[in-house]
């Protein structure tokens, strides 16, 4: 006759290493943000996560340390280093280059997780978009714009102006809206996201150079320095 095993031993876990249990933390915390925001302190978050706050404040000193880290992955690490290297290969015509870009970059930031902790971060006034804004413009809307600025026969150099950086972000909020509509608002919405794309970059590719190539274009003023 086999046995009986001891229902403790049957519903014994397998411990997890800190870096297992660290990581695990801030997928469950990344969830529980995307859904209910980021009000309650850390003895609501550890009970939703399961755990004791002790044990939570193992890992996170703070809330604001899980948001961190929250943030680094969700934001920062699938940001692929190689976009900018795609963004700036002059072998390739810029198009090409913008319509690639823009097909992988959406494939990262359209899902309902991502998008409801933007929306729930910038309600809440948290760090987090001003610092993801920051790095859209340095790596993303910098590049687009000496990129543009090459096609267009015009200087390179210098940090992008205040007019050009706002066509920029007509371009990436335009695209960035069309994931809002269809993941967070469920609205009606063009099916074929290449085609969305495509029109968007026609529409910025000829304006940019119609604008800023023109020679009655007034003097445009430098960006300020933030910080």
């Amino acid at each position: 006759m086999k046995k009986a095993v001891p229902k403790r031993a049957r519903t014994k876990q397998k411990r997890l290493s800190p870096d297992d249990r660290r990581r695990e933390f801030v997928a469950r915390a990344t969830e529980f943000f995307s859904e209910e925001g980021f009000d309650g302190g850390t003895r609501d978050l550890a009970r939703r996560l399961g755990v004791t706050q002790p044990l939570l404040y193992r890992y996170f000193p703070s809330k604001d340390d899980l948001i961190k880290e929250v943030y680094r992955t969700v934001y920062l690490e699938p940001f692929d280093a190689g976009w900018e290297e795609l963004l700036t290969d002059r072998s390739r015509p810029l198009r090409e280059r913008l319509q690639e870009f823009y097909q992988a970059y959406t494939d990262v930031i359209f899902s309902r997780r991502w998008l409801r902790i933007y929306f729930y971060a910038g309600l809440k006034g948290l760090d987090i978009n001003r610092w993801y804004i920051g790095v859209v413009e340095d790596k993303i809307l910098a590049r687009i714009i000496g990129e543009c600025r090459y096609e267009a026969g015009l200087p390179e150099q210098g940090k992008p102006t205040a007019s050009e950086l706002e066509m920029a972000w007509v371009l990436q909020s335009g695209i960035f809206y069309y994931g809002v509509r269809k993941y967070i608002f469920e609205s009606p919405v063009l099916d074929d996201k290449k085609q969305v794309i495509d029109d968007a970059l026609d529409v910025f590719l000829a304006g940019f150079k119609q604008v800023f190539a023109a020679a009655d274009y007034p003097q445009r003023v430098p960006v300020k320095a933030v910080g």
